[in-house]
């Protein structure tokens, strides 16, 4: 008994060999519904990443046969004055945006998971995120507009100054994040939510027993088992709000005076303007990277990985 017994542990101790768990059945239907979604995956983004860095290493207007110059492209867009304001006025944006979006979509999600349990509120909520982004820049260009808006028209009525607002160029671009705060907080909150109902009740029930405030019971128990949804919001609202593009090209169109000049449009002028291919591919290309390192970053210092939860 007891030699079978230490064959079996040593049986099971033994390694198992490279690669002996892909050929599963359960492991094989998985990667059989994983297909189609890696073939687009490789298709649309992987294989136009690669040949968009080829590019940057080019000189391509499109219309010729494309000219290797290296990392040209690269030491001329790191010299360009232009390309260092498109990035001071992203990070102003990210900067205007998230905070607020954040607090907003945290107090919001908490009053909902406190008092309103009903899915009507969430349906309301979620309406602006569903809108196409450009029909929302039509819209606020209509509201905001310095003659016959809506917004400056009840500022006349209140006796109150009007306002330039996207036609001004120290108020275009927090009117920029304001339009986007108002469209993707609400996706926000439902995310926010979501992980909000994965804390225990038995974790507030025991606070309040203890006698806990409400600030102290979301300071110490709410938002520590929120941190991992909260990072993952973070990062992909940074991210978004990096690529923030559709907004300004209904709007401002980079103005006024280079105002909300951000790096997306930065690079559309000089693909689809210039015709400078190469060069806004560098560009681009650039922009990856920043958005890799700071992802990264946000996920080391966050702890994205860990859970308060178990």
């Amino acid at each position: 008994m007891s030699t079978s017994i230490s064959t079996w542990s040593t049986a099971s101790a033994r390694p198992k060999a490279w690669g002996a768990g892909w050929w599963r059945k359960e492991t094989l239907v998985a990667w059989l519904f994983l297909l189609p979604s890696m073939i687009g995956f490789l298709t649309f983004f992987i294989v136009p990443a690669v040949r968009g860095v080829f590019i940057s290493l080019t000189d391509w207007d499109l219309m010729s046969d494309p000219t290797y110059v290296g990392l040209d492209n690269y030491r001329t867009l790191l010299q360009d004055d232009k390309f260092i304001h498109a990035l001071q006025v992203t990070l102003t944006y990210v900067l205007l945006n998230i905070p607020l979006q954040m607090v907003l979509a945290l107090l919001i999600a908490v009053l909902l998971d406190r008092f309103i349990h009903g899915s009507h509120i969430r349906s309301l909520l979620i309406l602006p995120w569903l809108m196409p982004g450009v029909v929302v820049a039509l819209l606020f260009l209509w509201l905001l507009d310095p003659g016959l808006g809506i917004v400056n028209t009840m500022l006349k009525e209140l006796g109150l100054p009007t306002q330039g607002f996207l036609g001004s160029a120290e108020q275009a671009l927090p009117s920029i994040a304001g339009i986007n705060i108002w469209q993707y907080t609400g996706y926000t909150v439902l995310l926010v939510l979501a992980g909000l109902q994965r804390i225990p009740a038995d974790v507030y029930e025991a606070a309040v027993l203890d006698g806990a405030s409400e600030w102290r019971i979301f300071r110490n128990i709410t938002l520590p088992l929120l941190r991992p949804m909260l990072v993952i919001v973070l990062i992909t609202s940074v991210v978004g709000s990096f690529q923030i593009f559709d907004t300004i090209a209904v709007t401002t169109e980079g103005g006024p005076a280079r105002a909300t000049q951000v790096v997306y449009w930065y690079i559309y002028e000089y693909a689809f303007n210039r015709l400078k291919f190469g060069y806004a591919a560098s560009a681009a290309f650039v922009l990856f990277l920043i958005l890799a390192v700071i992802s990264l970053v946000q996920m080391r210092l966050l702890r994205v990985h860990e859970s308060d939860l178990s």
